[in-house]
């Protein structure tokens, strides 16, 4: 039987430099460069990058092939050996049966019912900032991407670790602020095997590793030292005492260590990030601010700290959120490189030929296609029949797939409560003359930092009457 055989449609590829492709177009502006591609394509590209032939999804429906239907042909990307200088091999960056069984263990810790136990940590450190920022000259502009960064570290620090470490681990801002920055800049290092040369940003870099790890190493160490006598309602405790239920096993300290750090460092970039772009959006937006705080006022009152039965009620507050991940996504981009060659639709991705797989969520939340007014801050995007109507995978602020950041929840939580205290009791102005522009590295953080004016509501309600 004779059939007729359509052979695939190569990929559209960009024309580049010999040898070094497109790589400087890419490193200069990576935003900027994704973008013009996504007006000029529809569904897929590829272009050279760092001598790697790299393939750029565009639509929902690829993204989900590649994280959910075909999932098993894919590893995380060499991209993601940046990260393993200093997370280890946790989740983020771990695979195959390793990554299901660690999975399987640190998923219960994150289970609803075990977060609610968070919940009074969170208040609280949030209430310290309150009393203050009550302090604060509000003539003087305040850098709340700081802030918004000292008090997540502050919340994942007791969440992970209850309350008796948090002097210890707050002397390591220092090095977690060089982790991040050398990070962000070997990221684009077009040479990863000067990785290992004893540069002295590689020496800082190791130092605060070793600083950051001790630290960590200690605490846990001291809890396996006195198993039982102290009840430890924190992510550290479960942790260390979920087991396999099939083996019996526990983690090791190795790797409580890799996720501990993972949380850890992950954990408080993201959200600080996403937190200091929500406070951006609603000074431009005083409309959206009025109504969010129509809401808190309305399920909280004047005093009242949320809880777990009242963050259900706060949906206004949980669309803000959204929104603001959907315009700037922490984790903007991700990587995936194919283990076999996949089909595409009409197209298909080569190995060994293309190295790596992009799926790019800033481009994706911004796609008019799937988005009414995309460059809006809506809200109202997430309304519920919105939603239904939508592709799930036109939005992936916390991934797609098997591979969903296990800490989503821990997050979504962690904002509602950081928003509605803070939007409750301030108002917040852009400073004149500042421009504020996103930076993409591993996260997407506002460039130079994010200054505010941040007024106390009754002085700034007063002053508009």
């Amino acid at each position: 039987m004779i059939t007729d055989y359509n052979p695939p449609k190569p990929i559209p590829r960009l024309r580049g430099a010999p040898l070094i492709g497109n790589t400087f177009e890419f490193a200069r502006n990576p935003l900027e460069f994704l973008t013009r591609l996504q007006r000029q394509y529809d569904r897929l590209v590829q272009f050279k990058a760092v001598g790697r032939l790299i393939t750029l999804t565009l639509t929902p429906e690829d993204a989900r092939h590649v994280l959910q239907e075909n999932n098993k042909n894919y590893r995380k990307s060499e991209a993601y050996d940046v990260l393993k200088l200093f997370l280890g091999n946790g989740l983020l960056n771990s695979e195959g049966d390793f990554w299901r069984r660690q999975r399987r263990l640190a998923q219960p810790a994150f289970h609803k019912q075990r977060l609610a136990l968070l919940v009074e940590g969170m208040n609280q450190e949030s209430a310290e900032l309150v009393a203050r920022w009550q302090h604060h000259n509000p003539a003087e502009p305040m850098l709340v991407s700081e802030e918004m960064m000292q008090l997540a570290l502050a919340i994942v620090t007791r969440s992970l670790f209850s309350t008796d470490v948090k002097n210890r681990l707050g002397n390591l801002s220092e090095s977690i602020t060089v982790i991040i920055e050398t990070a962000y800049k070997e990221l684009f290092n077009f040479f990863p095997f000067t990785r290992n040369w004893p540069t002295p940003r590689t020496l800082r870099f190791r130092r605060a590793v070793a600083k950051t790890e001790a630290v960590i190493y200690e605490i846990i160490d001291s809890r396996r030292q006195t198993p039982g006598q102290v009840r430890h309602d924190d992510l550290l405790g479960m942790l260390m005492e979920t087991q396999d239920e099939d083996t019996g096993e526990r983690m090791n300290n190795q790797q409580v260590r890799d996720e501990v750090t993972t949380i850890f460092m992950a954990g408080h970039e993201t959200t600080a990030n996403a937190l200091s772009w929500a406070f951006y959006l609603l000074a431009q937006h005083p409309e959206v601010a009025s109504k969010l705080r129509q809401e808190i006022d309305r399920v909280l009152g004047p005093t009242n700290p949320p809880s777990m039965e009242t963050l259900r009620e706060l949906t206004y507050t949980t669309q803000v959120i959204q929104e603001t991940m959907r315009l700037y996504p922490p984790a903007w981009i991700f990587s995936r490189q194919p283990l076999q060659s996949d089909q595409f639709g009409e197209y298909r991705i080569e190995v060994p030929e293309a190295r790596a797989v992009l799926i790019c969520p800033y481009l994706l939340h911004r796609d008019p296609r799937y988005w009414e007014n995309p460059e809006r801050f809506d809200p109202d995007h997430f309304l519920p029949e919105r939603v239904k109507n939508r592709p799930t995978y036109a939005y992936l602020p916390f991934g797609g797939g098997p591979r969903m950041c296990i800490g989503s929840n821990f997050a979504l939580m962690e904002m509602q409560i950081v928003l509605a205290m803070l939007v409750r009791a301030f108002d917040f102005q852009l400073v004149a003359g500042d421009k504020v522009q996103p930076e993409p590295g591993i996260t997407l953080r506002p460039k130079g930092g994010l200054r505010l004016r941040v007024l106390p509501r009754q002085k700034s309600e007063s002053a508009r009457s």
